[in-house]
């Protein structure tokens, strides 16, 4: 039998015979990579509806309130949406006012709510599934996302009650981000004047001229703060990654990643060891027919390996599994859409391996350091 195989037969071999010990590993390490894939796809999935919600209105700048540490909190006044527009390099803008409400009678809490003007051009980039028409400007309306429509069994014409007040649901619509589908629309001035925000909107989108180049583009961005030193422009990429919430979503999912990854070195620490002790004599038989000390080193971080790459593959599996059942829970489905791509596999892959090879690491070296005489004189 070529050396090779005898190698690779070994290893397989040593992981199957103590089966109730190597799965238990198995199962710690699995676990491991589904919470690092799930929580970081959760994340990602986060950010990246978030993000579709300027795409899907070609958004190029965003313009919040300078120093406010939560963006979607920021305060700046309505005003400037039309000097905003003035300015050379800039196609349109509009403003967008963000709160929290509630549709009591449905007991559904916390829905994200968008102020946006009846005539406003971001109202032309969602696909409008139902709508009413509604003649009298002074009714009190609102539009639905389609998840959040499902969610609350409301269609076109109903009527929704917030803060023991009627509106009437004059659209359910659909946008390219989950995030959107799950919220409500309400005409600016009405939201404004609900939430005691008159004349104020929490950020302003901005459409540059699709033929300005970059440095033009970073003319107009300076232009926009230069209006008022309390206007902070940012490309929508930029605005949307440095926001709180999403660095808050993407440290949670690392800190609590770093913990499953720690419990699942442990336990390979754990196995290996226990391995290497109870294979005292066979290692030292291994060194007394000439295996050097790297190859017992290879033999203990292969076996070490191949746990970790079985794990990756359940646990991806795992994590897919669980996401996709969230993503379809009613609490979560107008919101969360994790975003497990191959980056968040590799991610998964790489950590499964370094912790693997970390708790395989002093177990090898002790192997290698078994001496052939004294291993097999202690086994008589």
């Amino acid at each position: 039998m070529p050396e090779k195989m005898h190698f690779h037969t070994l290893v397989f071999r040593n992981l199957s015979r103590r089966f109730a010990r190597t799965l238990l590993t198995l199962i710690a390490l699995s676990v491991a990579v589904a919470s690092v894939v799930a929580l970081r796809g959760i994340a990602a999935g986060f950010t990246q509806s978030f993000a579709d919600i300027y795409r899907s209105h070609s958004v190029d700048v965003v313009v919040s309130r300078q120093g406010t540490a939560d963006r979607l909190s920021s305060s700046v006044a309505e005003e400037f949406i039309g000097r905003i527009a003035d300015l050379d390099g800039v196609d349109r803008s509009a403003g967008v006012l963000l709160e929290t409400l509630s549709l009591e009678d449905q007991q559904v809490f916390g829905i994200p709510t968008m102020g946006i003007e009846s005539g406003s051009w971001l109202r032309e980039d969602y696909q409008w599934v139902e709508s009413v028409e509604i003649n009298d400007a002074t009714t009190k309306r609102l539009s639905l996302g389609s998840n959040l429509a499902s969610r609350v069994g409301l269609s076109a014409g109903d009527t929704a009650m917030i803060f023991e007040e009627p509106y009437v649901v004059a659209g359910i619509f659909k946008s390219q981000s989950v995030w959107e589908n799950g919220s409500m629309i309400i005409p600016l001035k009405q939201l404004q004047a609900l939430t005691d925000r008159s004349g104020q909107v929490t950020y302003i989108n901005v459409v540059l001229d699709p033929k300005l180049s970059s440095s033009q583009a970073s003319d107009v961005v300076a232009a926009i703060e230069n209006l008022d030193d309390r206007l902070n422009a940012l490309p929508t990429e930029e605005f949307v990654g440095s926001d709180t919430r999403m660095k808050l979503a993407s440290a949670m999912a690392w800190m609590t990643s770093v913990i499953a990854l720690a419990i699942g070195a442990i336990g390979t620490l754990n196995t290996m060891m226990t391995s290497v002790l109870e294979r005292t004599r066979e290692i030292g038989v291994l060194r007394a027919v000439g295996w050097t000390r790297f190859r017992i080193i290879r033999m203990i971080l292969a076996e070490s390996c191949v746990l970790a790459l079985v794990a990756s593959a359940v646990g991806c599996g795992l994590a897919y599994i669980t996401c996709a059942g969230l993503s379809r829970h009613p609490a979560a489905s107008g919101v969360l859409a994790p975003a497990i791509g191959p980056s968040t596999i590799l991610e998964g892959v790489l950590l499964a391996v370094a912790i693997g090879l970390a708790g395989a690491i002093f177990p090898a070296f002790r192997a290698a350091s078994v001496s052939p005489t004294l291993a097999l004189g202690a086994a008589d």
